[in-house]
């Protein structure tokens, strides 16, 4: 299947997971994605361990997120490398950075350096809190951008200490962010000849996050969010809406339009007071959990799902990893592929995106340290001289 950006060129700076991750998306969408490394190190993400795990020589993560994609190791302080990298940039259609404001600038590499090499380039970057303000030069790290976003008193109950994701929110976010303003730069590039400049930053990523429940914030007093103390899950639901224990595991149960409904159906007193109260459900939404919980540990979680379910109410089992990929609605999605190589066999996930009905999937592992970098050299025909600007050639 002709994927919508093959033909595609990227050339990838970035490193470690925000601006890898925009262009793994890329990748998976057909283009041609090329890693430039510091030669002996590269992409610091190499070195980053989730786990004792190591395929290939390199780590899950690395393998993970720089699937699909080429490697082209460069000493930007080299002119000989410099030069390549701009023959590179010459005959590419994406740049991508994520370096902190200023870094790639002094490296000879910004967006105003790029497009004097390219003028109808587009070009992404990825920064921890913009380019300017008293936050540029702090470290663009998920865990910090996250603790300053306001998020962490979003997650868990109102005695837990402020709570994170455990996931790297903030670059998954930001990275998915860029990769639609670079389509979005793409398009107009097709349309207009004219390449495009899209920034963003992990911050603004976790505000857009959090788009919905800011703006009640900033629309009802400025009230700051209150967890809810009994099984917490959402700081600006009311009762129901939670995690429950069961007799024999978790139990979630979304928003119900019917108190009385629920109650009835699972044949819990004491609720009555709330019937037709829906500012009481918010008002004592912790009340009104404590009763249901101490009913629903009493049965188990098969049990509350055949009573529920067929009434639509809505609810869930809580599943583990395990659980989950035993799962026919997991098998249905086809989310694991394979990828392989040289001393390289791993299962990992694909993109999220069905196009034509076709998944998106790609066996092509991460690349070693440079591994692509003669190759790229002869298919692009780069020489010392290649990347000068149209100025400098004319």
């Amino acid at each position: 299947m002709m994927l919508p950006l093959d033909g595609i060129t990227v050339i990838d700076f970035s490193q470690f997971l925000s601006g890898p991750l925009a262009t793994l998306k890329l990748a998976d969408l057909g283009a041609r994605v090329i890693k430039i490394e510091r030669p002996g190190t590269g992409d610091l993400c190499r070195t980053l361990y989730l786990s004792d795990t190591e395929i290939g020589g390199m780590n899950s993560l690395f393998q993970a997120i720089n699937r699909n994609k080429d490697s082209f190791s460069a000493d930007l302080r080299d002119p000989d490398d410099r030069a390549l990298v701009r023959g590179l940039i010459a005959q590419a259609d994406v740049v991508v950075q994520n370096f902190r404001p200023g870094v790639i600038e002094r490296q000879g590499f910004g967006y105003e350096d790029v497009r004097s090499i390219s003028p109808n380039i587009v070009y992404g970057s990825i920064s921890g809190y913009g380019e300017a303000g008293p936050w540029v030069d702090l470290p663009g790290q998920d865990l910090l951008a996250q603790a300053r976003s306001g998020l962490l008193w979003l997650t868990g109950s109102a005695d837990d200490p402020p709570t994170p994701m455990g996931l790297a929110a903030a670059d998954i976010l930001a990275g998915n962010a860029l990769a639609q303003g670079i389509l979005a730069g793409l398009v107009r590039k097709a349309r207009t000849g004219k390449g495009a400049q899209v920034q963003t930053s992990l911050l603004e990523a976790l505000l857009d996050f959090q788009f919905e429940v800011l703006t009640t914030y900033l629309n009802d007093g400025r009230r700051a969010p209150h967890r809810s103390a009994v099984n917490g899950a959402h700081a600006y639901l009311g009762a129901p809406y939670g995690v429950y224990r069961t007799a024999d595991g978790w139990f979630a149960i979304a928003m119900t339009p019917s108190l009385e409904r629920l109650a009835t159906l699972m044949q819990v007193p004491g609720l009555e007071r709330w019937y037709g109260d829906a500012k009481g459900l918010m008002r004592d939404r912790d009340e009104i959990k404590r009763i249901l919980a101490k009913a629903i540990e009493a049965k188990t979680t098969a049990y509350w799902i055949s009573i529920l379910q067929p009434a639509d109410i809505w609810c869930a089992e809580v599943t583990d990893w395990p659980r989950l990929l035993e799962s026919e609605a997991f098998r249905r999605l086809s989310m694991i592929q394979n990828l392989s190589g040289p001393g390289v066999s791993l299962e990992t996930l694909r993109g999220p995106l069905r196009i034509d009905g076709e998944v998106l999937t790609s066996s092509k592992p991460a690349p070693e340290l440079g591994a692509d970098k003669a190759r790229i050299i002869e298919e692009f025909g780069l020489t010392a001289g290649c990347g000068r600007s149209r100025e400098q050639r004319s």
